[in-house]
Order: structure tokens, then C-alpha cells, then sequence
């Protein structure tokens, strides 16, 4: 089992997620994250997601998204084979801020984006296992409140949505 990004070219936007996210559930494989968003082309939107699974399932499951009327184009990639990043936020009590909290804040070169009386929230951006070990460490300091994006990634080879929308 590996971890795999399904990119999704779509038209359409209006209840493909549902579409694609029925083939996932037919087969019972989870979605580790899920993302969405426009391309650079008007009209044509692009969906992310994260899946642990063997090639041979990733390959079926593309094969049956791309089935879909208003799917353009689906493809896989391997982790090794596209740059991504997440977001994550955390707030934390204002109580709790100290010297170690903003030695901790500095390694792992989060940001604060927000000051409020009574709390601050931290942004940080990178793969999930650099955000879930702030996430860790948090903890210790009265996290409050936390929250991940699905993943956003682009594939390394030169490939652009233009060469599948003709």
C-alpha cells in the first residue's frame, strides 16, 4: 500500500464530488483528503485527492472516474512524483504563550495570523506529517482549536490541464 494523488479534470462541477466519492465508498477504500478547486482555465475546475492503496486499485478507481460524463480527465501519481502541501491552523489560549511556545513556533516555522484578546492562531504550511507533529506538541499548550486542508499539489512532469481541454 502507497500513497497516491488522484488528479480530476472536470467541466462540470455540480455534484461531481458525490459522483466520484461513490466510487471510493463502492469499493471501501477511504479518502485520506480531499481537495477542490478552479484551474487556471475558466470553467474548469480540478479535484485532489489522497489515497493509501495498492497501484492496481488506484488505476481501477481512475479508470472508473474517468467513466464519468462530465470528468474530463483523471490520472494518478505517486508522492514522489508531485509537489503538495497543507494547511493547517491551530489556536491557542493566550495564557499559554511563553519563550518555549515561540521557540516551538520558530523551528517549525509556523506563522501567528491571528491576535485576539483571549487566543492566537497559528498557520502552517507542509506535508502532513510536519503539520500533525506541531499538532502533537500543541496539545501540551492548551490547543484549542485545530483544522488541516486536504492536499494541493501539482504533478512534477511537464503536464498542463490545456492538453487534456481541447
Amino acid at each position: 500500500m502507497k500513497r497516491y494523488t488522484i488528479f480530476v479534470i472536470t467541466e462540470n462541477f455540480i455534484g461531481i464530488l458525490n459522483r466520484i466519492t461513490i466510487i471510493f465508498t463502492r469499493r471501501g477504500i477511504n479518502i485520506d483528503a480531499l481537495t477542490a478547486s478552479e484551474s487556471r482555465l475558466e470553467g474548469i475546475h480540478r479535484i485532489t485527492i489522497e489515497v493509501t492503496a495498492s497501484e492496481d486499485t488506484v488505476i481501477q478507481l481512475v479508470n472508473q472516474i474517468e467513466k464519468i460524463i462530465d470528468v474530463i480527465k483523471a490520472f494518478y501519481h505517486e508522492d514522489e512524483s508531485v509537489v503538495y502541501q497543507e494547511i493547517a491552523l491551530y489556536k491557542i489560549p493566550v495564557s499559554r504563550l511563553d519563550g518555549g511556545l515561540e521557540k516551538i513556533i520558530r523551528q517549525h516555522n509556523a506563522k501567528i495570523i491571528a491576535a485576539e484578546p483571549d487566543f492566537v492562531v497559528l498557520e502552517l504550511s507542509g506535508h502532513k506529517e510536519q503539520t500533525q507533529e506541531l499538532l502533537e506538541i500543541l496539545k501540551g499548550y492548551g490547543l484549542l482549536e485545530f483544522a488541516r486542508s486536504g492536499r494541493v499539489a501539482v504533478a512534477k512532469r511537464m503536464l498542463t490541464i490545456d492538453s487534456f481541454v481541447k
